[in-house]
């Protein structure tokens, strides 16, 4: 039980990101929504989405989630029409850098092991 309170509070840390906070405030932004009441229920709609990536990852690897990561972008960005085309090409940027940064990770992480 011990080592699932920490795993969980490692990946609950993780999860949150500037990324994240930017996009909610820019939909709260947009819609004029409470940017807690977007983020309280965001995160309820999200929770089924993390777990298909995290098993996407696990059973077909790093590019397949990362295509479900990219294409679950450019969901939200036809979903919410106040983003733009750039958020779409900001995104795939993104992408690029999340596998040039998890490459990088694991090659680093060899080397200190």
């Amino acid at each position: 039980m011990k080592e699932l309170l920490i795993a969980s509070t490692a990946f609950a840390l993780f999860v949150i990101c500037p990324r994240m906070a930017g996009m909610t405030n820019v939909i709260a932004g947009a819609t004029h929504i409470s940017i807690i009441r977007i983020a309280v229920l965001g995160t309820v709609l999200a929770l089924p989405l993390i777990i298909l990536m995290a098993l996407i990852f696990r059973e077909y690897g790093l590019f397949a989630a990362l295509l479900f990561c990219v294409v679950t972008d450019l969901m939200a960005a036809v979903v919410m029409k106040g983003i733009s085309f750039k958020a779409g090409v900001e995104t795939l940027i993104i992408a690029l850098f999340v596998i040039v940064g998890v490459k990088v990770a694991s090659v680093v992480s060899m080397w200190v092991s």
